[in-house]
C-alpha cells in the first residue's frame, strides 16, 4: 500500500495524544546515549494493538465492492476532478463495472488495473456533493459522495484575507487561469551546461538522453504553472514529449515520488506570488530528484516569507498534491526540503497536518514561527533597553560582554540581526507586499486598514481579541484584531548571567524592572510586560502554530545543521525539536542531525546527500508490511548506516553515527533559556511561583529588591512545569463551516467519508 495516501480522521486521532506524560527532560545532547535503547524497545512492541485498529473503511466494505479516492479525502476534492480506485470482490471482474457520476455514465474514464481493480479520473464534478456509483451487473456495488471545492479555495483554512491582488491574466477574483507549460532540455553540447529552452513543435537536434527506471528517455523537463487557492503552484517533471501521460498510465520514467521545495523568512503578502523554484533551488537535490523520475513541486504559499501561516500553507500544499496525483499519478512518498522559513513550513505542517509529508530535510531549522517569536520579541525589548541605558539615570552600566550574557550569545549581533530581520512580523503597519501607504493600517490615520502582522493574517487561527480588551481602534471598527500569543510575565531576564557572576544584582534588577513589553498596535515599548490573550495562546498550541511535535514522529527527519555566525538562525533549534520529540514520545530516533562547520548548512551538499539517504530510508518503511504504527516503522526501518553525522570543512563525513559537538556547532541559548527555560523553548506563558529573596544566593539591596517586587508582582517563572495552555497540537483542524463561515481556532475534521455498499434492488 502506498505511504503517501489521503489522511483520514481515524489515522490522525491516534497521533493527537502524546505517547507518554509531558514532562521536562535532560538536555538534548544526552538523548543520543539512549537512542539505541529506544530503537530496541520499539522493535519489541507488540503488534496486537495495531491489528485491533483496523480501518473503519476496510471494516465497512470488507468482502464487497469499494470506491476509494486516491488523490484526497472524499470531502476535500478540488477543481472538479479526483483519481478513484474501484475494487471488486473475488469472483467478480473489474471490466464488468459501470461507473456513474451524478447519474452520468463515466465508465470510459476508468482503466482496468487488475482482475479486481480499476482506476480513473472523474472530471467535471460540480461544486458541492457529487455521488459516484460503481455497479456490477447484478446491481450490487458501492457509492461514495465526493465534495468538490473551487480551485481558488478555501478548502479548510476558512475565509480568505481581503483584499487580494491577482496577477495579470486572472479570469476572476480568485486568480483562476488555465495552467501553462514550459519545457527545457539538456544539450549534448558540453558547452551548454545550463538547461536550454525546448519547443515541442520544433524539437532541437541536440537533446541528450537519460536512463531512469531502466528506460532511456529524452532529457526534457516540463514545468506546469497554474493557480490554486489564489496563488501560483509549479510542478516540474522529467517528461517525454513523444508519449502521453495520465494519472492512470504515467510515463515509464516516473518513480511516483515527490520533492517539495520551500522558501525562506516569515512574513505575509496580500497578493499572488511565485513559488520557490522547482528547476533551480537553493535547497539542493532538485536536479537529482528530476533525474531519478521524481515530481518536484512548490507553491507560492509554501514560502513562509509570503505566507507565514501553518493552515494556509498546509491547504495550498494539499491542493497542489491533489493536482499532482490527478494529473501525474499516485505518490509513494513526499519529501520536503528547505532552509529557514522552508524548514519551518516542513516541520509545523507535518505536525499539524500529518500525512502531507513522509520525510523532512530541514536546514538552518526552525520548529515553528511562534515559539521562535518569543526570542525575537525578547531581543527587541532587550535591544531597546540596552540602546537607552544612558537615559535610565539608574547608575547601572553595561559592558558589551554583559549585554551578550543576557542575550545568550557571545556577541549582541545575533539579537540585532533577528530584530531587524524578523520583528516586522509583529507589526500591523509593516509595508507588506500587496498593500500601499493609503490602504495599510495606521493606528492614527487608518485604523481600519490592511494589517500586515502575521497574527492578523492568520486571524482564523488565533481568533479576535475579546471585546473587553478592545482598544479605541477596535471599538470604532466594531470588531477585534487578532489576539496576542506572546507573554513575558515572570521572565527573569539574565538569571543565568547573574548566577554565573557575569552581571551584578543591581544590573539584574534594573533590566527586569525596565524591560516592559510591546504595544501590539504601535509596536512601541511599553512599561508593562505583555500578557498573552488566553484564546490566542490556546489556539497557538492546538493549531500547531507552536509545534509540540506530538505528530512529528510520523515522519523521518534529517536536519542539516551548521553554526550560526550571528545570522539569527540559532543552532540550538534542531535540538529543540529533538527535545520536544523526546518529551512527547520518549524517543527522538526518527530525527537525525547532520552537523558540520559550514555556516547554517553543515556542508555544501548536506541536503543532497540527505535526499538520497531519505529515499533509501522511506523505501524501507514503504516495504514494511507489518501491522505496527507508522512511527514504529520509521525508527525500526532506518538503514543501519544512517545516524547522526559530522562533516569536516571539505564536506567529507568524519563520523556517520554521531554529531560533531559544540566545538564545531556551538549551541548558544536564547534570552528565555538564560532566564531558565529548557531547550524546548515552547513555553510561551510560564507557570508562576512566588518571588522569594531566599531563592537567590545574592544580596540585593532593599531598593533593588523593591524593583524586583514591582517587576514580578504575581511571581516568577517556574520552568519545571509545562506552560499555561501548553497542550499537544490537534491534527487536521478545519477553520470553516460547510457554508464557509469562519470557525475561529478551528475544529477537528469529521471522519473521512467512505464508500457504502449498493444492494440489489
Amino acid at each position: 500500500m502506498p505511504m503517501d495516501v489521503a489522511p483520514t480522521r481515524s489515522g490522525c486521532s491516534e497521533a493527537s495524544a502524546p505517547s507518554r506524560p509531558r514532562t521536562r527532560n535532560k538536555p538534548a545532547r544526552t538523548l543520543l546515549q539512549g537512542a539505541l535503547a529506544a530503537i530496541t524497545m520499539l522493535l519489541l512492541l507488540s503488534s496486537t494493538a495495531a491489528a485491533r485498529r483496523t480501518s473503519s473503511r476496510d471494516a465497512e466494505t470488507a468482502g464487497g465492492t469499494t470506491l476509494k479516492v486516491l488523490s484526497s479525502r472524499a470531502d476535500l476534492v478540488v477543481d472538479g476532478e479526483a483519481l478513484l480506485e474501484i475494487t471488486v470482490p473475488t469472483g467478480e471482474e473489474a471490466h464488468n463495472v459501470t461507473v456513474t457520476v451524478g447519474g452520468q455514465d463515466e465508465t470510459s474514464a476508468f482503466a482496468v488495473q487488475s482482475e479486481q481493480s480499476l482506476r480513473g479520473v472523474v472530471t467535471g464534478l460540480l461544486e458541492g456533493p457529487n455521488i459516484v456509483e460503481a455497479k456490477l451487473a447484478d446491481g450490487t456495488g458501492a457509492k461514495i459522495t465526493l465534495t468538490d471545492h473551487p480551485q481558488g479555495g478555501p478548502l479548510f483554512a476558512g475565509p480568505q484575507v481581503q483584499p487580494w491582488t491577482c496577477p495579470a491574466g486572472a479570469l476572476d477574483s480568485q486568480c483562476d487561469q488555465p495552467a501553462t507549460y514550459k519545457y527545457v532540455y539538456r544539450s549534448t553540447n558540453p558547452e551548454n551546461k545550463a538547461l536550454q529552452p525546448y519547443n515541442p513543435e520544433s524539437p532541437p537536434e541536440d537533446v541528450a538522453t537519460i536512463t531512469v527506471n531502466g528506460q532511456t528517455v529524452p532529457y526534457v523537463v516540463r514545468t506546469e504553472t497554474g493557480y490554486q487557492d489564489r496563488d501560483q503552484y509549479s510542478i516540474s517533471v522529467l517528461y517525454n514529449p513523444n508519449e502521453p501521460w495520465s494519472a492512470v498510465s504515467p510515463q515509464s520514467q516516473f518513480d511516483h515520488k515527490m520533492l517539495i521545495t520551500h522558501g525562506s523568512s516569515c512574513g505575509v503578502a496580500y497578493e499572488s506570488g511565485t513559488p520557490p523554484g522547482t528547476l533551480t533551488s537553493e535547497s539542493g537535490g532538485v536536479e537529482w530528484a528530476l533525474e531519478n523520475g521524481w515530481v518536484v513541486m512548490s507553491t507560492a504559499m509554501d514560502n513562509s516569507g509570503h505566507d507565514c501561516d501553518v493552515v494556509t500553507q498546509a491547504e495550498s500544499i494539499y491542493m497542489a498534491k491533489q493536482r499532482v496525483i490527478d494529473q501525474y499519478g499516485t505518490l509513494r512518498y513526499t519529501i520536503g526540503i528547505g532552509c529557514s522559513g522552508g524548514s519551518l513550513t516542513q516541520q509545523w505542517v507535518a505536525n499539524a497536518y500529518p500525512g502531507i509529508y513522509q520525510g523532512l530535510l530541514p536546514t538552518c531549522s526552525f520548529p515553528d514561527a511562534w515559539s521562535a517569536s518569543n526570542q525575537v520579541v525578547d531581543y527587541h525589548l532587550l535591544n531597546y533597553y540596552f540602546a537607552h541605558k544612558e537615559e535610565w539615570g539608574s547608575g547601572v552600566t553595561w559592558t558589551p560582554q554583559q549585554e551578550a550574557a543576557v542575550d545568550g550569545d557571545p556577541t549582541t549581533k545575533n539579537a540585532l540581526v533577528a530584530d531587524a530581520g524578523f520583528f516586522h512580523g509583529a507589526e500591523p503597519g509593516y509595508a507588506c507586499p500587496g498593500t500601499t501607504t493609503e490602504d495599510r493600517y495606521n493606528p492614527t490615520t487608518n485604523p481600519g486598514g490592511i494589517r500586515c502582522s502575521t497574527a492578523d493574517f492568520a486571524i482564523n487561527v488565533f481568533g479576535e481579541r475579546p471585546e473587553s480588551e478592545w482598544g479605541p481602534e477596535e471599538q470604532a471598527l466594531g470588531h477585534g484584531f487578532a489576539g496576542l500569543a506572546y507573554d513575558n510575565v515572570g521572565v527573569q531576564y539574565g538569571l543565568a548571567a547573574l548566577r554565573e557572576g557575569k552581571i551584578t544584582p543591581s544590573e539584574f534588577a534594573d533590566v527586569n524592572g525596565r524591560i516592559g513589553g510591546v504595544n501590539p498596535e504601535t509596536i512601541a515599548v511599553d512599561p508593562s510586560r505583555n500578557v498573552a490573550d488566553p484564546t490566542a495562546l490556546k489556539n497557538a498550541y492546538r493549531s500547531g502554530m507552536i509545534n509540540e511535535t506530538n505528530n512529528l514522529n510520523q515522519v523521518a527527519i534529517i536536519d542539516c545543521r551548521g553554526p550560526n555566525p550571528e545570522q539569527a538562525h540559532d543552532a540550538y533549534r534542531a535540538f529543540a525539536v529533538r527535545e520536544r520529540l523526546q518529551r512527547e514520545h520518549g524517543t527522538s530516533a526518527n530525527q537525525l542531525i547532520w552537523e558540520g562547520p559550514l555556516a547554517l548548512r553543515a556542508a555544501t551538499d548536506c541536503q543532497s546527500q540527505g535526499l538520497v539517504a531519505m529515499d533509501s530510508w522511506l523505501s524501507k518503511v514503504e516495504a514494511d508490511a507489518r501491522e505496527v504504527p507508522l512511527a514504529t516503522k520509521i525508527i525500526a526501518d532506518r538503514p543501519s548506516e544512517l545516524g547522526d553525522r559530522c562533516y569536516n570543512e571539505a564536506g567529507e563525513v568524519l563520523n556517520a553515527h554521531s554529531i560533531c559537538g559544540t566545538s564545531v556547532v556551538p549551541l548558544y541559548p536564547s534570552p528565555r533559556m538564560v532566564a531558565g527555560e529548557s531547550i524546548t523553548t515552547d513555553d510561551t506563558q510560564c507557570r508562576l511561583q512566588a518571588l522569594k529573596r531566599s531563592s537567590y544566593a545574592y544580596s540585593f539591596s532593599d531598593s533593588e529588591w523593591a524593583v524586583l517586587k514591582s517587576a514580578f508582582p504575581t511571581g516568577v517563572c517556574n520552568y519545571k512545569k509545562l506552560g499555561v495552555f501548553q497542550k499537544p497540537t490537534i491534527p487536521w483542524l478545519t477553520y470553516q463551516t460547510a457554508s464557509g463561515q469562519v470557525i475561529y481556532g478551528g475544529k477537528p475534521m469529521r471522519r473521512e467519508p467512505v464508500s457504502k455498499p449498493l444492494r440489489k434492488h
